[in-house]
């Protein structure tokens, strides 16, 4: 039976991943090799609800910068403009699923400031419902997103298919019922239906 529901994530999947790091780094002042595993150790904590703030102040005690709101509002801009290059093929298929009448969902780790921002984007106008880690402080892989998601979109998990980049999360979605699989590429918009 085919899935009612396609659910994207974003990052790597409608998006190539940030090229930001190295321009991240520069403007803290210090080498990318100290700043880029911070900037991931901490990005859990940001998509999970974290202020823009506190992301990164934690990341400049680690790499020893102090960061004030000025600092942070450019870090924050520049991160989400490192987030923000659309695939093409991404966008193809959207449009063509939309376009055939398939209801879409977004599912994505996103902290709040770039929630706000991907809802004003063109590209957004393919989905149904947009859901936002950042916005519930509750993140893939937890189930408990997998469940809020279903409630939210009125549909039964098994109704779902889920396309993710990383395999624990399509590892965590299959356990609550979801029908999932790994994002390595655009598929044919029909082997989706």
């Amino acid at each position: 039976m085919s899935p009612r529901w396609v659910v994207f994530d974003y990052g790597e999947v409608i998006c190539s991943r940030t090229a930001a790091v190295p321009e991240l780094a520069a403007r803290l002042g210090v080498p990318v090799t100290d700043f880029e595993p911070a900037y991931w150790a901490y990005r859990d904590f940001y998509d999970r609800g974290a202020a823009d703030i506190d992301y990164w102040r934690a990341i400049g005690e680690v790499v020893g910068t102090t960061v004030d709101e000025s600092t942070s509002d450019d870090l924050t801009a520049l991160d989400i403009a490192g987030w923000s290059r659309i695939e093409p093929s991404s966008m193809a298929l959207l449009a063509g699923l939309a376009e055939a009448g398939s209801p879409l969902a977004l599912l994505s780790n996103a902290p709040r400031s770039f929630a706000r921002f991907a809802e004003r984007q063109p590209w957004t106008r393919h989905f149904r419902h947009l859901l936002f880690s950042g916005d519930v402080g509750i993140a893939k892989p937890d189930a408990e997103i997998f469940e809020l998601l279903t409630s939210r979109i009125g549909a039964e998990p098994g109704d779902c298919l889920f396309l993710d980049d990383k395999q624990a999360n399509v590892d965590a979605a299959r356990a609550v019922g979801l029908r999932a699989q790994r994002w390595v590429g655009a598929p044919d918009p029909a082997s989706l239906r």
